[in-house]
């Protein structure tokens, strides 16, 4: 069992954080629940000081309201700085981040917000580990939701190596207590091989009941060319994990 080590994680409550806050808890680790509903805000710096006090590492798993880019561009700025600055006044030592794979890559939207909020982390005082993840297995069905017309769900064509976000989880909370894993360099994370994003949606669609059909459409902005030639897949370094979406969806029990 590792020394037991102060944590904090934000969106603890969140798809990612709540993994985080389990695989620590499991070894014994003091962990510092983060989000709005708990009464520390990461933009306005409300409850911080009092959160951070004592604690070692923070994992950043916070996410952004809203996939726009000026939304959520805002929010990782300010949450980045706030937390750099709140955790050198309270001696943190390092911070871990999870990220997106292929963010550098890809023009705009949400992607671009994250590429910022990594370079936010990296500018400041405290060392940042930053874990880029693929697309996660839980993030199929919300975009059938949000592409669904009447009996139709219209997903992006993207290949992708989808993960779940519990094998994310619980990578990161191995990056937060190894005082061995490297700061600085961009560690890779996704799943066990390629994956269509439209083929995985029809998966979903069978095994609900629906919608009727499955289309795929171009992703929205200037980057839907990269999406569907594979620039949200992993390098060769990656780190490959976990169950392939279909066997995590027959295993999920809905």
């Amino acid at each position: 069992m590792p020394a037991r080590k102060k944590i904090a994680v934000t969106g603890a409550t969140g798809r990612v954080g709540r993994h985080i806050v389990a695989a620590l808890e499991a070894e014994g680790h003091d962990v510092v629940p983060m989000s709005r509903s708990l009464g520390v805000d990461v933009v306005t710096g409300e409850g911080l000081a009092e959160a951070l006090a004592g604690v070692e590492c923070i994992v950043d798993a916070a996410t952004g309201p809203s996939p726009d880019y000026e939304s959520a561009n805002a929010f990782f700025t300010a949450s980045a700085r706030n937390l750099q600055e709140a955790g050198a006044r309270a001696g943190v030592q390092r911070i871990v981040l999870v990220s997106i794979i292929g963010i550098d890559r890809f023009e705009g939207g949400y992607n671009a917000a994250k590429l910022g909020q990594e370079r936010a982390h990296q500018a400041g005082p405290i060392p940042v580990r930053v874990l880029r993840a693929a697309q996660f297995h839980e993030f199929v069905e919300v975009l059938m939701d949000w592409g669904r017309q009447g009996d139709v769900a219209y997903v992006w064509k993207m290949r992708t190596q989808l993960v779940a976000a519990q094998i994310v989880g619980e990578e990161l909370a191995r990056l937060a207590t190894d005082p061995g894993a490297s700061n600085g360099r961009i560690l890779e994370i996704a799943g066990p091989r390629e994956e269509s994003l439209v083929e995985a949606a029809a998966l979903v669609a069978a095994r609900r009941g629906g919608p009727a059909r499955v289309e795929g459409v171009d992703a929205p902005g200037p980057d839907s060319a990269l999406y569907e030639a594979g620039g949200a897949l992993p390098g060769p370094d990656a780190t490959l994990a976990g169950p392939t979406f279909e066997e995590w969806l027959a295993a999920d029990g809905r």
